[in-house]
């Protein structure tokens, strides 16, 4: 059980967190939108204030842990900085990322959610297969 306390610790805080801002600010935690909107200059204190928090998770980690997760990307950098430009644009793309619509909108039984998701599983399917057939 103590290899998935972490996963199970993270996703009750990302669960918590989204329902604490849709209940006391009326807003979706989609973080390409709260970014979004940070970026724009909306919304600063509250907007700011998310992406801290977001940021300041890997040190309560640590303090709660006694220490960094282990993280190992194989990756190159021209794969992760491709990826990263995929996610933007989906992101856009889609109205959302799958913050926004996995945690709230599938909670919330959004039809556009749950295409997104579904969407969003499918295409991450396909690219594993692809990069595993292509010895990537």
């Amino acid at each position: 059980m103590s290899v998935y306390l972490p996963s199970l610790l993270g996703g009750i805080l990302i669960g918590a967190s989204a329902v604490m801002l849709l209940l006391l600010n009326g807003r979706i935690a989609g973080i390409s939108g709260i970014v979004g909107r940070l970026i724009q200059g909306v919304g600063l204190t509250n907007n700011l204030a998310f992406v801290l928090g977001l940021l300041l998770g890997p040190v309560a980690y640590l303090l709660v842990m006694g220490g960094w997760p282990t993280v190992q990307i194989t990756a190159g950098w021209p794969l992760i900085i491709l990826a990263g430009l995929l996610v933007g644009f989906g992101s856009r793309m889609g109205s959302g990322c799958t913050s926004g619509h996995g945690v709230l909108g599938l909670a919330r039984l959004s039809p556009r959610s749950i295409a997104a998701v579904a969407t969003f599983l499918a295409a991450g399917i396909a690219a594993v297969t692809i990069l595993r057939g292509a010895g990537l």
